[in-house]
């Protein structure tokens, strides 16, 4: 397999020399060449897969350059249940992503089971280990620099916290957090996590990372990689939990299953792509968004425009306030035809700070007919009223990020089609906005109780890419 960029000017690549970088050369998204594909016989065969069988049998068709039974031993270190322990809905751990029935044909698939109670888990334990792997096979370092809307940073640094040869210079917009994920984060003391508040919302942060990532000799001497969902390792994974849930919620591979996908950046519903481009039976991928509706404005009207920062709203699921989709330049290219041109000066605009509109190009009617997307959005107040009807309907007390999308789903779902709503969180990520809605604290798993009062050490920092490179350059070495 072979990777190449969405903008079309980087030389074409293997897994194992995209897997610790983020942005290919030319400032473009990594892909592979074609998607490997499922045939009807395949799909019978990974339907009794347990988790780290369906892991292997696709991520072994992205990652072709790693030896078998090596990617087959990082796989069965990463996803047991040991490390997927914190089920608080009495889901059996063994199965990685139980998925739990809310009525017939409504489905939650939980994600959150990890370390971090939250879906990055998924993906972001393998990469750990993937890294870990790649720099042990020749005695290099990495200083990974991301940037965290809430739930990436927490993962990341679980995942990197310890291992050799590995630092992480995290940035997250300062005050813009839940207390719990903010303390989830700022609490760890590992020498090698750096956590830095950025004066700013998560696209200022993102925007650095771009920035850091673009300059490419910046990015050789310190040894610059990136976890974000730019990087491919992290989406391949991802679609991983798709298999998984499309087998568990349907009867048998003639059936359609729809996802509904809570989304900011557009990461966790591009693996949903990925999924039913390579031939997993889904009807439609629904994104749902909160109040930063960028995502849903385009796939309601054809139009991409994303918000400045002033425009950025501060909601209570706060993880989706993104106003700029890193991944969507990924379904773009798709979109296009593959066409990198065409990629590239529709991106040209938006690094501009100006939108694009397909509405009257002959794509737009493609996006729901041939790629089976929709939309819809969420707010505060239907966010607390779908967090209230799932505990009272049934007994499930759910995340914000989580509400957004079953509220979506709930408009959405169509007689007779599964409808599976990815669990972005655990509640107790989310507890002020949880107690505002349901009057109580949410549960907790064991050794999370006092998380907040704990020591926290971070910086605080300007979105000044300059100053951002120095602060790098002191602690890189």
């Amino acid at each position: 397999m072979h990777y190449l960029s969405t903008r079309g000017q980087a030389p074409q690549k293997r897994f194992t020399e995209i897997l610790l970088g983020g942005l290919m050369e030319d400032g473009g998204l990594a892909m592979p060449v074609q998607y490997p594909t499922f045939s009807r016989a395949d799909l019978d065969a990974m339907r009794g897969m347990d988790y780290r069988q369906l892991a292997f049998a696709i991520l072994s068709r992205f990652a072709d350059d790693i030896p078998a039974d090596d990617l087959k031993a990082l796989i069965d270190r990463t996803y047991t249940p040991e490390v997927y322990r914190n089920t608080v809905s009495g889901s059996d751990a063994r199965d990685i992503t139980p998925l739990y029935t809310l009525e017939s044909d409504l489905h939650l698939l939980e994600l959150s089971n990890g370390p971090t109670l939250a879906f990055k888990d998924m993906a972001m334990q393998l990469l750990g280990n993937l890294f870990e792997y790649a720099l042990a096979k020749t005695g290099a370092e990495l200083n990974i620099f991301g940037a965290t809307s809430g739930d990436t940073g927490s993962s990341a640094e679980y995942a990197m916290r310890g291992k050799r040869g590995i630092r992480v210079f995290m940035l997250s917009p300062h005050q813009k957090m839940s207390r719990f994920q903010t303390a989830q984060m700022f609490s760890l003391q590992d020498p090698n996590i750096f956590n830095i508040a950025v004066r700013g919302v998560f696209d200022d942060c993102q925007d650095m990372v771009k920035a850091v990532s673009n300059d490419l000799d910046f990015k050789a001497r310190y040894r610059i990689g990136t976890v974000n969902s730019i990087n491919w390792a992290r989406v391949s994974a991802q679609v991983v939990y798709y298999f998984k849930g499309y087998f568990a919620a349907s009867a048998n591979n003639d059936q359609q299953v729809s996802f509904t996908v809570p989304s900011g950046n557009f990461g966790n519903v591009c693996a949903g792509h990925i999924a039913r481009m390579m031939g997993l039976p889904i009807r439609h991928l629904v994104v749902a968004t909160n109040e930063n509706d960028v995502l849903d404005e385009f796939f309601r009207t054809g139009v991409y425009r994303p918000r400045a920062t002033a425009e950025t709203l501060h909601t209570t699921s706060p993880s989706m306030d993104i106003s700029k989709a890193s991944n969507f330049e990924r379904f773009i290219y798709d979109l296009t035809g593959r066409d990198a041109d065409r990629v590239r000066a529709l991106w040209g605009e938006v690094d501009r700070g100006r939108p694009f509109d397909l509405s009257d190009s002959g794509l737009f009617g493609k996006v729901a007919s041939d790629y089976g997307f929709q939309s819809g959005s969420s707010n505060h107040a239907h966010r607390l009223a779908t967090m209230r009807l799932a505990q009272a309907r049934w007994g499930r007390a759910i995340d914000t990020h989580t509400a957004d999308g079953l509220k979506v789903a709930l408009e959405r779902r169509e007689a007779g089609v599964p409808m599976v709503v990815l669990e972005t969180a655990l509640p107790a990520k989310f507890s002020e906005t949880v107690v505002e809605a349901l009057g109580r604290e949410p549960v907790r798993p064991a050794g999370m109780e006092n998380l907040e009062s704990l020591p926290q050490r971070f910086e605080v920092m300007d979105a000044d890419v300059a100053a951002m490179k120095a602060f790098i350059a002191r602690h890189a070495d």
